[in-house]
């Protein structure tokens, strides 16, 4: 459902471009933030602004006061963020008019996404798009009815003083927007209670699918747009789709589109691990900020593709994003922090985007000496790596046999002196000013990053993986987790804040049902089990048959949004759903699968035409549609013979296992003494035993064994 608003032509929004100015830092002013642990909201303790972060007491305060809130939101590594900063929150003559006429709050859309996600459709209502910074006047109840993006310092300051002058002389027309709004804002957030008995087909998948891939970028990757996106759930679908339903075209596109995203910009040859985005098509240039969320899914998704093509690529990708994660994010405690951000200190110390990671021919060619016309070929030190000014950003397009082949090398010897090459720029880079660290730690980012250290376990079988993500579950089990199963969103300095949203105990469940497949500790599936229950408890909405993205036990502004939308994280809804569907074919009797099933009919209506902005959602449609197996282990050997078995892709499969006795029913009365055995099952229903690996996969139909 799609409503817009028209708006007051006086206060139209008004995006233009800037450059960044030198970063200057004075302690002339200290406001309310200092006392925050969001290295965002400390960013802006020292505006001459009166910023205070978002706490119910400063929202009674302005229904009090009858004053505007004037609410900014935006994260650490948001380049346009800083830009505005520098522009508006940093000038005494803008931060007067702000002072005078409102309440302002500084938000941390990373820990406050419930907030965000509001005012976030409330800006594309209004204007049609969106973005960050995210400016929101509302009322004093926090009823938006103005917003914006990034604004320079003039038309902001003539906003701000009409939309106060506005207030004062016409409230009734503003509170009357702001009503209109705020019924919008309920209606596009409504999920139907879906009554239809027929769930969505195999036949409609493939017509979906079919739809979707008229914007396939079959030449570059990804889709056919700029920028670039790299949506893991995406080809994480496609790959699941293409491997169980034999679509070798749907395959090389996957192939592809991680081969160029490996191969691109996007990807930190020196350092390891991925950018956000590319500006462009071919996966050049990306908007510098390195978030663990995008490196955790991508992680996952690479050591899945590896586990599939044996690629080797992908196996690097999976080690040097690893890497980086460990070198950069990885906190003593065991969390991993949030971000990296896209901007430095250049050599004449003024911020800019990109200056860490960007080299100059001359550069080069004075630190690599006699191997640099190797590397220039290798990483195209020429127009198609050329980005702006005498900068280049290394990126691949050629395969290593034809780079060996042209300098009459081999491709070992290649691949040795592009990794020596690649060492040496890695210590001078060292040397520059490095990009601002985001160091809270979130919940919900972990479990992404905790899922793809045990997937690069699982399909790798490198045991430091495995302890990197023990330390991890340890962590999040001891500093995230309260005694009554409930969580928190977020950990800064040894201190746990902020009550956790959907997403926060979506991710964990599946990241702990994950370990759980690898270590076969029942801990980790109890775990997931509480907060599965919890959260049913306080998110579930019975009217609809989704979840709140917001707990009951919260103070809910506006609405209590339902997320179903998967974007560059999956929503939280369709994670629930598919632990759900999962935990049911280990807890029988659970009630776990009706509900998942109810899920996916409240929103498989839009599968047809928007297929991408549901991907993860249609992992349920081939579950639903294709045998999933159970496949329970037990005896004295049954970790080695899971390990061998889950090296294996089979997306379409659960894997339980013991030495002995279980209390989970899928194990129970299984025990053969001195044997270990494996039983393929469908919904309870187990073929005969066997006993190796090769035969387990024989008996899901896995294509190796065809």
């Amino acid at each position: 459902m799609s409503v817009k608003f028209p708006f007051f032509p006086l206060i139209l929004m008004v995006v233009l471009g800037c450059n960044p100015k030198p970063n200057e830092v004075t302690h002339k002013y200290t406001n309310t933030l200092i006392h925050e642990t969001s290295p965002y909201l400390l960013q802006h303790a020292h505006n001459p602004v009166n910023w205070e972060a978002w706490h119910p007491e400063v929202l009674e305060r302005a229904k009090q006061e009858d004053k505007l809130l004037l609410i900014s939101i935006g994260y650490a590594a948001c380049h346009w963020c800083h830009v505005m900063e520098k522009e508006c929150f940093e000038d005494p003559e803008v931060a007067k008019v702000m002072n005078e006429h409102f309440i302002n709050i500084k938000i941390d859309r990373e820990e406050r996404p419930d907030v965000d996600q509001i005012y976030m459709d409330a800006i594309q209502m209004i204007s049609g798009n969106g973005g960050w910074p995210l400016n929101i006047v509302a009322l004093p109840d926090g009823r938006p009815f103005w917003g914006a993006t990034y604004v320079p310092k003039d038309n902001w300051i003539r906003s701000l003083e009409q939309l106060a002058q506005l207030y004062q002389k016409d409230k009734p027309r503003v509170i009357q927007y702001a009503s209109d709004l705020s019924n919008g804002l309920h209606a596009i957030n409504l999920v139907e209670h879906n009554k239809d008995n027929d769930l969505f087909t195999l036949e409609q998948l493939e017509a979906s699918v079919h739809n979707w891939s008229q914007y396939f970028d079959t030449y570059l990757g990804g889709h056919k747009r700029a920028p670039k996106f790299m949506m893991p759930n995406n080809w994480e679908f496609l790959l699941h789709y293409a491997t169980t339903q034999n679509r070798k075209d749907i395959m090389e596109f996957v192939d592809t589109t991680l081969t160029r995203m490996a191969y691109g910009g996007i990807f930190d040859h020196v350092g390891g691990g991925f950018s956000r985005y590319a500006v462009d098509t071919k996966w050049h240039v990306p908007h510098f900020e390195k978030m663990l969320y995008d490196n955790g899914q991508l992680v996952s998704l690479y050591a899945k593709a590896y586990a599939v093509t044996k690629n080797e690529l992908y196996k690097k990708v999976v080690e040097e994003t690893i890497a980086f994660v460990e070198e950069e994010l990885l906190d003593e405690s065991g969390g991993f922090y949030s971000s990296l951000d896209a901007d430095s200190l250049d050599e004449h110390g003024n911020l800019k985007e990109g200056a860490y990671y960007v080299w100059t021919k001359d550069e080069l060619e004075l630190l690599l000496g006699n191997d640099v016309n190797v590397f220039q070929d290798y990483f195209n030190i020429n127009s198609y790596g050329h980005w702006e000014e005498e900068n280049y950003v290394l990126i691949r397009d050629k395969h290593d046999e034809e780079i060996a082949k042209k300098h009459g090398i081999s491709i070992l010897e290649l691949q040795e002196k592009i990794k020596a090459d690649l060492a040496i720029l890695k210590k001078e880079r060292s040397k520059r000013s490095k990009p601002r660290l985001d160091d809270k730690i979130l919940t919900s980012w972990n479990a992404l990053m905790l899922k793809g250290l045990v997937d690069a376990y699982r399909y790798l079988g490198h045991e430091k993986y495995l302890t990197l993500a023990l330390k991890n579950a340890y962590f999040l089990q001891r500093a995230m987790t309260k005694k009554d199963h409930s969580l928190y969103r977020n950990h800064k300095e040894g201190k746990s804040t902020i009550n956790a949203f959907l997403e926060d105990y979506a991710t964990l469940i599946d990241a702990y049902i994950s370990l759980y497949e690898v270590t076969f500790d029942e801990q980790w599936l109890q775990n997931a089990k509480s907060l599965t229950d919890y959260a049913h408890q306080h998110f579930f909405d019975k009217e609809s048959g989704m979840y709140f993205f917001t707990s009951d036990e919260d103070q809910s502004l506006i609405r209590r949004s339902i997320e179903t939308n998967d974007n560059v994280i999956s929503s939280s809804n369709s994670i629930m759903a598919n632990n759900l569907f999962k935990l049911d074919k280990i807890f029988y009797g659970s009630g776990y699968g009706s509900i998942a099933t109810q899920m996916l009919k409240n929103v498989q209506q839009d599968f047809g035409l928007q297929a991408q902005g549901f991907a993860h959602w249609l992992n349920l449609v081939l579950y639903f549609n294709q045998d999933f197996y159970e496949i329970a282990l037990v005896g004295p050997n049954f970790k080695l013979l899971g390990q061998t078995i889950g090296a294996s892709y089979i997306p379409n499969s659960v894997l339980v296992g013991t030495v002995g006795e279980s209390g989970l029913e899928l194990l129970q009365n299984r025990l053969v003494p001195d044997k270990t055995l494996a039983y393929v099952c469908i919904e309870g229903a187990c073929k005969l035993p066997v006993s190796t690996s090769d035969e387990v996969l024989a008996q899901v139909g896995h294509p190796e064994q065809d």
